[in-house]
């Protein structure tokens, strides 16, 4: 799966010195092949996506704005920043379903999720895509591994993040150290996995905890959250942290009831063929 090579420098070049249009050299010493989109969902962020597109790479393959039904100018703002920017319109309501949204409307092999309020630092995206390359299913952000961090968070916020976090890596067998994060980056192929259900913020937590249940590999990526910048978010802490904490009992009753299944089906296959069924 590994797209990484020795040197972007001599990977992009064919012997006589002419670049290869199918890579794309990222840094010094990585390249890759694999195109890269950036799903970007958005309501009323016109003010707050100058500061996320400057930061974006321009190496990616595209961006996906999913716009949900802004009324001050996001998606025009969008297209001055970034002309090729794919725009798509959300029908529904809520992060989750614009994420949805967004994943099925890239085009490429890596799909990274980025919020649009000015929070996450697109220059980041590099160590994402290079997990990715290097043998990674899934590359999970986090404000808490080493040499991450968190501007945007209360006291409340942590101490909610870190018991719902101790509650999965318990329930499923994970090791996070950051649970409600929105900066991560995966293969298309993971979405054949992890089919995503749900509608709100407690998408983060569904699509953390059906990567373990899928054994899909996990390597956490430290990431910087800073403030966002400009307006306010639709973020409410404890009604969405209980949507959080609603996933995850819903997805460990659901794991119970596979183990049960599971348990039984041997002794079903010994009963022997059903009337009428040959043996």
């Amino acid at each position: 799966m590994s797209s990484v090579l020795p040197s972007a420098g001599e990977a992009a070049r064919t012997p006589g010195g002419h670049t290869e249009g199918k890579y794309r050299p990222i840094s010094s010493h990585l390249a890759i092949t694999p195109p890269v989109s950036v799903v970007i969902p958005a309501m009323n962020e016109a003010e707050n996506l100058p500061y996320v597109f400057k930061t974006l790479p321009d190496w990616i393959h595209e961006v996906v704005l999913v716009d949900g039904n802004s009324t001050d100018g996001t998606v025009e703002v969008a297209r001055d920043l970034w002309p090729g920017v794919k725009v798509v319109r959300q029908h529904g309501k809520g992060k989750g379903d614009a994420l949805i949204t967004g994943f099925e409307a890239a085009t490429g092999d890596i799909i990274v999720m980025v919020d649009a309020d000015g929070s996450a630092d697109g220059n980041e995206i590099v160590s994402y895509v290079s997990a990715l390359v290097s043998g990674a299913d899934f590359a999970k952000g986090s404000r808490f591994a080493n040499g991450g961090g968190t501007d945007d968070m209360t006291l409340v916020r942590k101490l909610g993040n870190w018991a719902l976090c101790t509650a999965v890596n318990r329930k499923f067998g994970a090791r996070y150290t950051d649970l409600c994060y929105g900066y991560n980056a995966f293969w298309r192929h993971c979405l054949d996995k992890i089919e995503l259900d749900c509608t709100g913020f407690e998408v983060e937590t569904l699509m953390n905890i059906r990567v373990v249940k899928a054994g899909l590999k996990v390597q956490e990526i430290p990431s910087h959250e800073y403030l966002r910048i400009h307006g306010t978010s639709n973020l409410r802490a404890v009604r969405d942290g209980l949507r959080v904490l609603k996933v995850i009992l819903k997805e460990r009753s659901n794991r119970r009831e596979l183990r049960r299944q599971e348990r039984q089906s041997p002794l079903l296959d010994t009963a022997g063929p059903a009337r009428g069924e040959a043996s």
